[in-house]
């Protein structure tokens, strides 16, 4: 099962997941810099005040992508690295880190793929309102031009927002993702105005011109399926909020008319300005997507047990769906959905997965070595899924695994582990696991075994 010559393997990382060093380098505070040092509100009180140390084992981490054989590199900038204070100049030492990881990336023929935003604002912002305000979408042009001005010449993808899905209604509504928050409205707010930062940047930077250069966001999909046929319509509404409450103001420059209906009673969308949805709208290069899961999806009114309370709904695990350590059901079939759909409904556009993995319960045996046979057989069937949707006629140009190393995984502490590395976390020593072994055959040959 072969892929395109031009193929491009890579996996993937986020800054505050993995860099550690949150007071060093002149790095300001973000917001899961106070979130997780909120009581309660991460596992077992768990930061990422160290985390992987990746910001003082740089070079190391380098050597393992090229050990891998990686064809692309996704990471993310912490905005409080090169503005501390959210605004204003650049923070030199910041920049500089950056710049020492993609000429390590460079050296080891290694394609950079930045992404300007995952999930950690400056918190100096927040303090005045973060995304609720739109004050926020235009600090964070600012800093995009920062950001591109240093590194473009290097860097050929540029990823402007990482889920802002999971921004706006994680930490917005549910309150269980930095800041915290609990409200709709401001959810709604979150999502306008993180949608409007991308528009922004986006024209920011274009305004570079830098010939080549490609620019995207990255979005976080799900396919939804009813549960029962009495569930349809919350299966609609689950769609346009995870999904369509994005897709369509950046691809269609509209927001889905079902869902502005839907939230009147909360927000009548007065903010969003003439003028803002053609800037959300200005084309992309391409489209980045994260998949994890489908959603199946029951009605459910009440706020303690909804999954999604603004639509009253909530997820039920199908009975015969393999779970991972996250609970999540594991169903391949879902990934080739979601890329065709979204090929159907909004394409064509280049697309690239820059999210997809599974944690594991992982261990290191008695022999040192760490036998994740579960991530094995979770990547083979999502490769070969991704592959059946090519054969669909999706444009499917790259798959960054997630993640490279094992990291700090938002509130759930380092209690579940996604990575192609095992990293012990009291002395940082790295294992490869054996899914790096496999990963790496894969990429070598640029594709996965016949089946048997």
């Amino acid at each position: 099962m072969s892929f395109p010559n031009n193929f491009l393997w890579g996996a993937a990382t986020a800054s505050y997941q993995i860099e550690g060093a949150v007071e060093g380098g002149g790095r300001g505070k973000s917001i899961w810099d106070t979130f997780s040092h909120t009581p309660g509100k991460v596992y077992r009180g768990d930061t990422g005040d160290v985390a992987c140390d990746h910001f003082h084992r740089l070079e190391e981490d380098l050597d393992l992508m090229a050990e891998l054989g990686l064809g692309a590199y996704r990471f993310s900038v912490a905005w409080p690295r090169i503005q501390p204070e959210g605004s204003g100049a650049a923070n030199k030492a910041g920049l500089d880190f950056y710049r020492r990881l993609v000429d390590g990336l460079r050296q080891r023929n290694i394609e950079p793929m930045p992404t300007l935003y995952h999930w950690d604002l400056p918190q100096t912002l927040e303090d005045r309102g973060g995304w609720t305000s739109r004050e926020t979408s235009e600090r964070f042009a600012e800093y995009a031009g920062i950001v591109y001005e240093a590194l473009s010449d290097e860097a050929e993808f540029w990823i402007t927002l990482n889920e802002p899905w999971v921004a706006s209604w994680l930490g917005h509504e549910a309150g269980v993702h930095a800041p915290g928050r609990k409200s709709t409205n401001e959810a709604l707010l979150a999502t306008h105005h993180l949608l409007l930062g991308h528009g922004l940047a986006t024209e920011r930077m274009r305004s570079e011109n830098r010939e080549g250069n490609k620019l995207g966001i990255t979005l976080s999909l799900s396919p939804v399926r009813a549960s029962r046929e009495k569930d349809e319509d919350a299966a609609k509404l689950v769609d346009g909020n995870v999904n369509r409450l994005y897709l369509d103001p950046l691809l269609r420059g509209e927001y889905p008319k079902d869902m502005v209906e839907h939230y009147r009673d909360v927000s009548d969308f007065g903010f969003v300005r003439d003028g803002d949805l053609e800037k959300i709208s200005s084309p992309n290069d391409f489209l980045g997507v994260n998949f994890y899961m489908r959603h199946t999806v029951r009605e459910d009114a009440s706020t303690e047990t909804a999954s999604f309370p603004s639509v009253g709904a909530r997820i039920v695990i199908p009975h015969n769906a393999r779970k991972t350590a996250m609970g999540w059901p594991a169903e391949p079939d879902a990934l080739a959905e979601i890329l065709v759909r979204v090929n159907e409904d909004y394409g064509p556009i280049p697309i690239y997965i820059t999210e997809n993995g599974i944690a594991v319960h992982d261990y290191a045996g008695p022999d040192g070595k760490v036998n994740d046979i579960e991530r094995v057989e979770y990547l083979d069937s999502h490769f070969r899924a991704a592959h059946d949707a090519m054969e669909n006629g999706v444009d499917v140009r790259g798959y960054m695994v997630w993640s490279l190393l094992d990291n700090f995984e938002w509130a759930e502490g380092y209690s579940k582990r996604f990575g192609l590395v095992h990293v012990d976390y009291p002395t940082g020593k790295r294992t490869p696991k054996e899914s790096f072994r496999w990963y790496s055959e894969v990429i070598e040959r640029n594709g996965a075994e016949e089946s048997s």
